[in-house]
């Protein structure tokens, strides 16, 4: 399930937004500043789309868009503002973002731009082999299914052994090797990041 970070000072429209995603089955989580959103992605979180406010205290959301974009992070940002001058949306598009929502709008709207967004942005699955066994397919299927989220060793072997308390851990590293394996250089897309667990990049 996609999750989305909404970052605005407004409190009210974050409620609103809020509400009005989860409805349409996305996750979500609020933050009132960029800093508190900087926080958040700092502290190991993973957002598939930003919605993210333009004027706040200290920090821009035009500062952290860069910010974040400086140092490596691609994550989709929207720009939900009511700066509509068009300095100000080439000032956006310039600082990272990949669409840009004047207020005030409707939720119609800002639902059919993130739609938008996220599936330009959804990476491409890789090809599956006709070679891979159950447990394989069952474990490129979760990944696929979630593009950009880690899974814990732990939730692989919930999905894929339900119930089996004879499988380790380990055996998920050995299936995953072999997962890498056979999808060739398209296998080097499943990574493993430290602290988070195994996803498809």
């Amino acid at each position: 399930m996609e999750k989305i970070l909404i970052v605005d000072d407004e409190q009210d429209l974050c409620e609103i937004l809020s509400f009005n995603l989860q409805s349409e089955g996305y996750e979500t989580d609020t933050a009132p500043s960029a800093e508190e959103a900087l926080k958040l992605l700092d502290a190991g979180q993973r957002y598939s789309l930003l919605l993210l406010d333009v004027m706040m205290d200290r920090m821009s959301g035009y500062d952290l868009a860069a910010r974040l974009r400086s140092r490596g992070d691609n994550t989709p940002i929207i720009f939900l503002t009511a700066r509509d001058a068009h300095d100000d949306q080439m000032q956006g598009f310039a600082a990272g973002a990949d669409d840009y929502i004047t207020k005030p709008f409707a939720f119609d709207t800002v639902l059919v731009r993130v739609k938008a967004v996220l599936r330009r942005s959804a990476p491409s699955a890789p090809a599956e082999p006709d070679c891979l066994t159950k447990r394989e397919h069952l474990i490129l299927d979760l990944f696929r299914q979630h593009p950009g989220r880690y899974f814990t060793r732990e939730e692989i072997l919930a999905a894929v052994w339900p119930g089996d308390a004879l499988v380790g851990e380990r055996s998920v590293d050995v299936h995953i090797a072999r997962l890498r394996k056979k999808l060739g250089a398209e296998g080097s897309r499943i990574v493993n990041k430290t602290g988070f667990g195994y996803g498809l990049v």
